[in-house]
């Protein structure tokens, strides 16, 4: 166990702590060269005071989306005399038309930004701002599929365009989802005019080469292996090609060293750390999903630990559900929540988000089964799950008697 003065003294095992944040931005970016190249080109015409084409990125969580735009919006930040402005958004924070707009207004107008305005008041003073100088405004939505308001805050930034003789606004939306527009309004898509930017996985072999890096940076000399990166890169890319998994790996394999009280990480530290860095990863991807997403989810965790009432198949090592159970299950829990269930069509939109995430496997049944069906498996136990989902929705102390439902 280690002490306080252990605790203050010199580490033995880190070097700079923060490059293995995934809030740090490396001053290289590897194996994204194509990416940062569209994305330059996409925001390009704002630089020369041109209204530009509305980008949306998409992909699976630690494939490099916020980094590159990060790593764009820094180069714009040190050309001189560019009529481009830019406000970088949070969207898990700024979550509604109405923060976004008062975070824009907070960016480049702060004198306005504590007076109470109206949402309305807000997309005044923005017009009058861009259009007094003819300036182009690029709007980065970071998570743009969490803003509850959606389809307003897209209408809102688009109609800008419609209202202002000159100058213009430009929107990057960057999101993990790329079924997120099919939720908007035609209203706000026909006003899009986007272009798609899609991330793509990283493989073993650049994970270790992203990961061998940041120990270069964050390590002292000699603690690490390659044999020991070469594994952790290679269970980053059977959960996804996720280089923020790579790295919370990397940097609990760390701090069990020095608990351990070692100068050097071991395999032993690696495998430990993949375990606590699982356990957390499935609990911040649960915790982000929609409602409903939730809720399916928690279906199927409770007909996977209990099983279904007359529909469920196994081979003796994993557990197959039928779909319409899961709906039935999701129905019925929507409802004892005093809430409306969605329709059968965005149930199987949900199960189709749940499989890209990783969280479920949804296949057609085969030969031997009657009928046209969808089979689900879910591919975490099916406690740990339940567990979680029931923190998140309900609090630890739910009283919800799950046997009911």
């Amino acid at each position: 166990m280690q002490t306080l003065n252990d605790l203050l003294g010199e580490s033995k095992i880190f070097l700079k702590r923060e490059v293995l944040s995934p809030h740090y931005t490396p001053g290289r970016l590897v194996f994204r060269d194509k990416e940062i190249n569209n994305i330059e080109r996409a925001i390009a015409p704002a630089l020369k005071g041109e209204r530009g084409r509305n980008l949306f990125v998409y992909g699976k969580t630690g494939t490099g989306k916020t980094s590159c735009m990060k790593y764009v919006i820094d180069e714009i930040n040190n050309i001189p005399n560019t009529k481009a402005r830019i406000s970088y958004i949070n969207c898990r924070i700024y979550n509604s038309r109405f923060r976004v707009l008062g975070k824009i207004i907070s960016d480049h107008l702060p004198t306005y930004s504590k007076r109470g305005y109206g949402a309305v008041d807000l997309y005044e003073r923005i017009r009058g701002w861009i259009e007094e100088d003819n300036k182009i405004f690029v709007v980065v939505l970071d998570e743009i599929d969490v803003v509850k308001d959606l389809d307003d805050l897209v209408y809102t930034l688009t109609r800008i365009n419609s209202d202002i003789k000159a100058g213009g606004v430009s929107m990057m939306g960057i999101s993990n989802k790329v079924s997120f527009k099919e939720e908007l309004d035609p209203r706000s898509l026909s006003s899009l005019y986007e272009q798609e930017l899609v991330f793509p996985p990283y493989y073993a072999t650049e994970l270790f080469a992203i990961i061998k890096e940041r120990v270069a940076e964050g390590f002292k000399e000699n603690v690490i292996t390659d044999d020991v990166l070469h594994y952790i890169a290679a269970t980053a890319a059977k959960e996804g090609g996720d280089a923020r998994f790579s790295l919370k790996i990397l940097s609990k394999a760390g701090e069990l060293g020095e608990e351990r009280n070692q100068s050097s990480i071991t395999m032993r530290e690696a495998q430990d750390a993949i375990k606590l860095a699982e356990d957390e990863s499935v609990y911040d991807l649960i915790s982000t999903l929609p409602e409903h997403q939730k809720l399916v989810l928690y279906s199927i965790s409770l007909l996977a630990q209990s099983g279904g009432t007359y529909k469920k198949l196994t081979d003796g090592v994993d557990t197959y559900l039928f779909s319409g159970e899961v709906y039935n299950r999701y129905k019925s829990l929507s409802e004892s929540m005093k809430k409306e269930p969605k329709s059968e069509r965005w149930y199987r939109k949900y199960v189709s988000e749940l499989e890209m995430q990783g969280l479920i496997a949804a296949f057609e049944s085969g030969k031997g089964i009657r009928g046209h069906t969808k089979l689900i498996k879910l591919l975490y136990p099916s406690k740990k799950i339940r567990d979680v989902l029931e923190r998140d929705i309900f609090g630890v102390e739910s009283g919800v008697d799950t046997k009911k439902q």
